[in-house]
């Protein structure tokens, strides 16, 4: 057995004792997850049949595995980290998420585009209904079979028009589970995904996106305030955020200010009642300016902290954690995760390719969510003050809505604090004997 696999075995036999699940079950799925081989032992060149008149595409990974099949968005040339997701519905929702930022978004399910794509109708907070963001995201889409002709009350053009119009190389004809099967066996990898001729691989410039600071890209420049009525004001660190977490918020009564991912929160945490931080792309190792403003934030900030999917790995970082690259990820709407305080496991949607290490927590900080799946973290929390986050996606545009009750729970705990009368900001003195009384 290899190590990855006896990793795996270990982390899902200590998950089966805190919710107690078979272990053998546990240990099948995570074993399946960590040592899937690749479909063949030799590099796979698999090619669809291109209706005449039509583009060829091909997507060629760095491992040497190639696809072939026909076109149906922008031309081009593009390079990403090859990911997948297995969510049924939401292909709008998935490829505005700015967590997919430089990937090339493959979709397991084999129907995509039937529906079309919606207008972009707003609501009463300026924000997208149908989108998670301005634009597509995603730098490129794979799909096995895509609709050329689609059906929806709401829609008002199809997947191809929208990926041309907004310059986006997308593929039909993939035979995408021999593609996954080769991603969960190899683990997440770099693919070029072009319009055309095939490139020789050595020609193709490999370009990691997850070596750039992907959370700068996709953050806001500037701050921006959405429901400014609210009576409790909240400050969303901007990593990528998803327009329906600002929605959430804001459907809760709070006053949004979004700030960009690097604000200047030191100096301004006096003004706010709650702090959350959202999700975003790429590693949280290169966001050390957030890590820092959060680091200080728990030194003498006294009221509610809450932080989803990217904002869980920076607050762990910022606790004294460490992060590591998961083989393939969870992207998905169907991942089981368990509460460990109350012990209820509820699904989630999930879009990342980094974890945080639980193996050994921080003095004052416990795990509070637990993947059913493979045991990896999806939660901390502070044992005292009211700092907590989740590595799902509590606000689920796509759904499913198991954990929306998230949100209000953060806004009411933040209304508490505020009504207490409890500072925002410790004094000095405050903060000099909890340092003393942590150090004894």
């Amino acid at each position: 057995m290899s190590l990855l696999a006896t990793a795996a075995v270990k982390k899902t036999a200590a998950a089966s004792k805190i919710i107690g699940a078979s272990v053998p079950q546990l240990v099948a799925r995570s074993l399946a997850s960590a040592v899937d081989p690749p479909s063949s032992p030799s590099k796979l060149h698999a090619h669809y049949p291109v209706v005449p008149g039509s583009l060829t595409a091909h997507l060629q990974l760095r491992s040497g595995e190639t696809f072939t099949g026909g076109s149906f968005g922008a031309s081009g040339s593009v390079v990403g980290e090859t990911v997948f997701t297995t969510s049924l519905v939401g292909y709008p929702e998935s490829m505005t998420d700015p967590s997919y930022k430089g990937q090339l978004l493959v979709f397991t399910q084999p129907l995509i585009g039937n529906y079309g794509v919606p207008r972009r109708t707003r609501d009463a907070y300026g924000l997208l209904k149908h989108f998670e963001s301005e634009k597509i995201q995603c730098t490129g889409v794979v799909v096995s079979d895509y609709a050329t002709k689609y059906s929806h009350w709401n829609a008002v053009e199809s997947l191809s028009e929208w990926c041309e119009r907004e310059g986006i190389p997308a593929i039909t004809g993939v035979d995408t589970r021999a593609l996954v099967h080769i991603l969960r066996g190899q683990g997440s990898t770099l693919g070029s995904l072009s319009v055309g001729g095939l490139q020789p691989a050595d020609q193709i410039k490999w370009t990691d996106p997850n070596a750039e600071n992907l959370v700068a890209q996709a953050s806001t420049p500037s701050v921006r305030v959405f429901n400014p009525e609210g009576d409790v004001h909240v400050a969303l660190i901007d990593c990528g955020v998803k327009y329906n977490i600002i929605r959430s918020l804001c459907d809760q009564g709070a006053r949004v200010s979004l700030v960009p991912w690097n604000h200047d929160m030191a100096s301004n945490l006096s003004q706010y009642d709650g702090i959350f931080i959202s999700n975003g792309p790429g590693s949280p190792t290169k966001c050390t300016e957030t890590i820092a403003q959060l680091r200080h934030a728990f030194s003498v900030y006294q009221r509610p902290i809450f932080g989803i999917c990217m904002g869980n790995q920076l607050m762990g970082l910022a606790a004294g954690m460490n992060a590591y690259k998961l083989r393939f990820g969870n992207r998905g709407h169907n991942q089981p995760a368990v509460d460990l305080i109350t012990r209820k496991c509820v699904i989630t949607s999930q879009n990342h390719g980094y974890a945080l290490d639980d193996s050994k927590m921080p003095q004052g900080w416990d795990r509070y969510y637990v993947n059913a799946n493979d045991g990896s973290n999806e939660g901390i929390r502070h044992v005292e003050k009211p700092f907590r986050s989740v590595q799902f996606h509590p606000e689920a545009k796509g759904g499913p809505l198991d954990t929306a009750y998230l949100f209000a729970e953060f806004i009411d705990s933040v209304r508490a604090a505020k009504a207490s009368g409890i500072d925002a900001v410790a004094s000095d003195i405050d903060v000099a004997s909890a340092t003393a009384s942590a150090s004894a």
